[in-house]
């Protein structure tokens, strides 16, 4: 099959022949349909965060099941399915409290780039690759824990799907499940990329207003609006604080990063009145550490939280996002950008890179 593989960190993906073994005992192979452009990947790629090499990358994805492994039951083949990037064993303290996010297996797969049981499956010219995140769907198939995938209906397009497993739940699940008491209050959303454009979408179903989107881009603010936002903030041409205070004369109550950046990440904390809260789901760089005053923390109560992968109970989390998409109050065709060819998953990354609008999408197989 055909694959997208990081050698080193600075490097450009090769698309290159790679050979995937059969599906493991509770493992299943997928033909992927659709993957998503996430920055996270990009991270990897220029080794801001960490991941064992030569690796397939890719983890935000869809397919179709074409084998199963012994033991299988979760799946059968002819099944579509959304990729997990976070497995969820079922029985730690996090899986069985609602919080699979931060299941106690995310960090076996992470420290051996393998599977759940550490191993691989890729092979390229006899050499072991690594996988990422229990996913690596920039490929025309992958082989995934039953564990890592939801059963959805097939008749969702596939690229919806793709980004629901990874920049929808992260950002609409941060606003559903961190900030759902945010209805009424002032919201400011800091990066308008898929996550953060989902977390407006998010914003809006829980009723916050006002939801003022924050970037550097103007095409993407007009895309914030779009999909939900009451006001947007280019902070290269004008002042955030006294955006704000134009927009409202209360104080806003939360904000949200999507960029995981040490000044967005001061600036979310610095944006909020007292008694706000601050909630990060941006990632940054390996060691990166971010300056809070600590003062004004103390004396005003405000709050910094940490939201991963939308603070979601996953297999109930993504369901309902994909029914509020078909009854048409989420618009997840709105946040689509382009559809690109595995071989260009390149020039997909340097748009992203460059500020491109909308999540992008690599689409292994024919064009949907």
């Amino acid at each position: 099959m055909k694959a997208a593989v990081l050698h080193r960190p600075g490097a450009p993906l090769t698309v290159e022949d790679v050979d995937l073994d059969a599906p493991g005992p509770g493992e299943v192979t997928l033909r992927v349909l659709a993957a998503g452009v996430c920055h996270s990947d990009l991270h990897y790629m220029n080794g801001d965060l960490n991941v064992r090499l030569p690796a397939v990358l890719g983890h935000e994805g869809t397919g179709v099941v074409e084998r199963v492994g012994e033991g299988v039951t979760r799946v059968r083949p002819g099944d579509t399915v959304i990729t997990l990037w976070r497995p969820r064993c079922g029985d730690c303290e996090f899986c069985t409290t609602g919080r699979p996010a931060l299941c106690a297996l995310g960090r076996v797969q992470a420290a051996s780039g393998g599977l759940l049981d550490g191993t691989s499956r890729l092979n390229l010219n006899g050499e072991k690759l690594h996988h990422l995140m229990c996913v690596s769907c920039f490929a025309e198939q992958c082989v995934v824990s039953e564990r890592s995938v939801l059963t959805i209906d097939p008749d969702v397009p596939p690229e919806i799907a793709a980004i629901t497993g990874c920049a929808v739940v992260t950002g609409a699940g941060a606003a559903l499940n961190v900030m759902k008491d945010a209805t009424g209050e002032g919201v400011v959303v800091i990066g308008a990329g898929g996550v953060g454009l989902s977390a407006v979408m998010g914003l809006r179903l829980v009723g916050a207003d006002p939801i003022v989107a924050v970037d550097t881009v103007d095409a993407k603010l007009e895309k914030a609006l779009e999909l939900g936002a009451t006001h947007a903030v280019n902070v290269r041409t004008h002042g955030l604080a006294e955006e704000l205070t134009r927009i409202s004369p209360r104080p806003m109550a939360w904000s949200l990063d999507a960029v995981g950046r040490p000044e967005t990440l001061a600036q979310a904390v610095e944006v909020v009145g007292t008694g706000g809260t601050a909630v990060a789901v941006g990632l940054g760089k390996v060691g990166a550490t971010a300056a809070v005053p600590v003062n004004p923390l103390v004396q005003q109560e405000k709050r910094l939280i940490g939201s991963l992968y939308g603070s979601a109970n996953t297999p109930v989390d993504i369901p309902k996002l994909v029914e509020l998409f078909k009854t048409g109050r989420l618009p997840l065709d709105k946040l689509l950008g382009e559809r690109y060819e595995l071989s260009a998953v390149n020039e997909a990354y340097a748009a992203l890179a460059q500020g491109a609008t909308g999540r992008a999408v690599i689409v292994p197989g024919p064009k949907l």
